[in-house]
């Protein structure tokens, strides 16, 4: 299994000017927006497209808002592995309608992962 990319994902205010003030201060060291749901904005180098963090109000489709983000090649096989591994599935696998794959699992640490393939 290949990892593509891991996010941090930060939980920030319900407010509304939080994501924007949230933009505006990783701005400052070069991030830009590149996804932006409402809920959850995706900040990114334009010079390193990989290097990107989330901010998130909460989750809309999950109980918890997951402390950070893996992207894998094949969501089904790390699912079956976890499982398998007996790892506290936090969050079903299941597809999401902006286009990926996705489950939660609780790390040994109890930080809870969200594991995703893009469809």
């Amino acid at each position: 299994m290949a990892v593509g990319r891991v996010v941090p994902n930060i939980q920030i205010r319900q407010e509304a000017e939080a994501m924007e003030e949230s933009r505006g201060f990783y701005g400052l060291l070069g991030f830009e927006e590149v996804m932006n749901h409402g809920w959850i904005m995706t900040l990114a180098s334009p010079s390193q497209p990989a290097a990107q963090i989330s901010l998130m109000t909460d989750d809309r489709t999950a109980p918890v808002a997951p402390d950070l983000s893996v992207q894998v090649d094949d969501v089904d096989a790390a699912h079956a592995a976890m499982v398998a591994a007996g790892a506290e599935i936090v969050h079903p696998l299941q597809d999401e309608e902006w286009g990926v794959r996705r489950f939660f699992v609780r790390d040994p640490n109890g930080r809870v992962i969200n594991v995703l393939s893009h469809r």
